[in-house]
């Protein structure tokens, strides 16, 4: 009995401690005629903050399937973070994006939006369709 009430525990736990992060940033990438440009250069800038601040997970979350051409958002969890990393990675990924669209080679690739007001709350994903994990 014991051991059943401890496995059933465990389950529990397992779920109640899963998804922490109530908050998110949004980072939408639009189409101009040729499809969105690259998230290279913004998940670059996000894996080298977690290694700078020394973060042992950064929950970024991707939704596909936004138009016919291939938009996108990237979501990017915010909750684990102390005021001031969340400040600095709000300025870090500000400038990211308007470097990415500030050298674009071709005018005919899509551009980055990023709103740092723009907060998602984990209630609005939960309805939303295409969402995963953002693993590369």
């Amino acid at each position: 009995m014991k051991k059943v009430l401890l496995a059933a525990a465990l389950f529990c736990a397992t779920f109640f401690f899963a998804q922490k992060n109530q908050n998110y940033l949004k980072i939408s990438y639009t189409s101009v005629c040729c499809g969105p440009a690259s998230e290279k250069p913004v998940i670059s800038y996000l894996k080298e903050f977690k290694r700078k601040n020394q973060i042992r997970s950064l929950e970024i979350l991707m939704q596909k399937g936004m138009g016919r051409e291939g938009e996108f958002e990237l979501y990017v969890g915010t909750d684990f973070l102390s005021i001031n990393q969340r400040k600095r990675l709000i300025r870090g990924l500000t400038a990211s994006v308007s470097n990415q669209n500030n050298n674009k080679k071709s005018q005919n690739i899509g551009t980055v939006n990023f709103d740092s007001a723009d907060i998602v709350h984990q209630q609005d994903l939960m309805s939303s369709k295409n969402l995963t994990i953002y693993k590369k």
